[in-house]
């Protein structure tokens, strides 16, 4: 069994208050668990209103197949035009 564990930050420059903050990240957190096998959850910045740091877990039987589900999952987090992923840093547990 392999985790691995992706944590970046994101910035958000269209949110003018932690209530436009939290919806951008709600929506996303919420298409991404719906499409993907991950679990992701915000785990720095929750009090700054244009900046996030989140986290995204997968676990799986191998190392390609957790590999290729962080891949896809970062992939779809870049697709939207609300945020920009910035400095990102992957694990393996």
């Amino acid at each position: 069994m392999i985790v691995g564990l992706a944590a970046f930050e994101c910035i958000i420059y269209n949110a003018h208050s932690l209530k436009e903050k939290r919806a951008v990240l709600q929506r996303v957190m919420t298409r991404l668990k719906q499409k993907y096998n991950v679990s992701i959850a915000e785990v720095d910045f929750q009090d700054t209103w244009q900046r996030s740091k989140l986290a995204i877990a997968a676990v799986a039987s191998a190392h390609v197949a957790a590999e290729i589900e962080l891949q896809n999952a970062l992939k779809f987090i870049d697709s939207f035009p609300e945020l920009e992923r910035t400095i990102t840093d992957i694990e393996w547990l």
